[in-house]
């Protein structure tokens, strides 16, 4: 905790206030959505179909609206669209809460996930821009409160379930509205720098955060950006990867454990968080000492891969056994994406030369976001075909995923395509990366 606040204090205020900020959206979020699916088919008795659709709408407003969100982030700043995400999740969360209808339900889980799309990339950016050359220790501060929210997040939502779920929804629409009224007093307004390179974006600077480009223009430039389309095209499976603490991995310990699984699942859940919050700092520290951004990368989507082995070599009805290899894959998975997320994060702004940052986001988290669609689709079938039978086979695909994504990102390296463009290249010269 000391490392932490210590850390935290290095930062400037605004990127300080962001941290904080993410912490509250994280808590008041994983409060809520946990206890959703078990509200609408028990207090609402909503079929199954209207649950998966309500859920769906969340997911899909979100993943196919984050190109939206960034492309305003950069043209009009980024405090706008992060007050305007977190008024918009205010309405949603409470919608969520007294609503009993399946249209008002729609509504509501289409408003929340257009919040996410529109502050999410403008977070990121805005996080960017204050850390300057100090971005992957910004970015694994950041983790820390990012994965402490979704730790405290089911726990505080649990509690606030023995009144009702009127009251988990009213109690995260509370905290979106302080956060609303805390950005609009507390974040200054910052701008992105200007296509040509020029300005710096600056706290309260003039509002010229895509120049003479038009949306389409945006677009394009963004499009048409290859090295960048195949470094989000080769992280995707690492998203793939760690979305499975959500999909085949609870599906693995109810198999095995019967209802005991549900417990274990749950366990799952806060064992990856605890371990993103103790560890992020210290493997982010190491990895700077050690490797390169892109060694660091490499190395954590093939540990991310790794971490299915132990899975891959426990018969799947042990239940002695099963449970033990679900937590050493779960842990192993928290450390390799701890391991990841801070140097992804700031090669995104690496590649795009610090310029339509939050355009690059937000297309590069559709794109993952398709990603885990597709995978999660076809691991499901995959699952519903072999893994009773042949369980082993589900974890030898998810491991050599991962280290189809290490292999593809060590040949972007090998052929300069992850090479920094433009200002951020002078930003953030190679041996001179800050330690976190």
């Amino acid at each position: 905790m000391k490392q932490l606040l210590t850390q935290t204090r290095s930062f400037p205020p605004a990127a300080r206030l962001l941290m904080v900020n993410q912490f509250a959206i994280n808590l008041a979020f994983s409060m809520l959505m946990p206890y959703l699916a078990a509200h609408l088919a028990g207090d609402l008795a909503l079929a199954a179909w209207a649950v998966g659709l309500v859920l769906g709408v969340r997911n899909l407003s979100q993943q196919g609206m984050f190109l939206i969100g960034g492309t305003l982030a950069d043209r009009f700043g980024y405090k706008a669209p992060i007050m305007a995400g977190c008024l918009l999740r205010t309405v949603g969360f409470a919608l969520l809460g007294w609503a009993d209808g399946l249209p008002a339900l729609l509504v509501a889980s289409a408003a929340t996930g257009l919040a996410g799309a529109l502050f999410n990339p403008a977070v990121r950016a805005y996080l960017a821009a204050e850390a300057g050359p100090r971005r992957v220790a910004a970015f694994a501060t950041f983790n820390v409160y990012y994965q402490a929210g979704m730790l405290l997040g089911p726990v505080v939502g649990l509690g606030l379930l023995a009144v009702d779920f009127r009251a988990v929804c009213t109690a995260a629409a509370v905290i979106f509205a302080g956060l609303t009224v805390l950005q609009a007093r507390a974040l200054p307004p910052r701008h992105a720098p200007t296509p040509e390179g020029g300005g710096s974006g600056a706290v309260g600077g003039p509002a010229a955060p895509a120049g003479t480009l038009s949306v389409w223009g945006q677009w394009r430039q963004v499009v048409s950006h290859r090295p960048f389309l195949l470094f989000a095209a080769a992280m995707t499976g690492s998203y793939v990867l760690t979305f499975q603490v959500y999909l085949v991995l609870p599906l693995a310990a109810q198999g095995a454990l019967g209802e005991d699984g549900t417990k274990v699942t749950s366990g799952l859940f806060v064992l990856s968080a605890a371990v993103a919050v103790a560890g992020q700092l210290r493997l982010t520290g190491w990895a700077t000492r050690r490797l390169t951004s892109h060694r660091a990368l490499v190395a954590g989507c093939a540990a991310t891969g790794a971490a299915y082995v132990p899975l891959a070599v426990t018969p799947v009805t042990s239940r002695a056994g099963m449970p033990v290899a679900l937590l050493l894959s779960v842990a192993a998975l928290a450390a390799a994406g701890a391991l990841v997320y801070p140097f992804e994060m700031d090669t995104i702004v690496s590649l795009c030369g610090n310029r339509l940052v939050a355009t690059h986001y937000g297309l590069y988290n559709t794109v993952t976001g398709l990603g885990i669609t597709v995978g999660n689709l076809a691991l499901g079938a995959l699952w519903d075909a072999v893994g009773t039978s042949a369980p082993w086979l589900v974890w030898t695909v998810l491991a050599a995923t991962g280290a189809g994504c290490a292999a593809a990102l060590a040949a972007l390296a090998h052929g300069g395509h992850l090479t920094p463009a433009g200002p951020a290249a002078a930003e953030r010269p190679e041996g001179e990366r800050s330690a976190a």
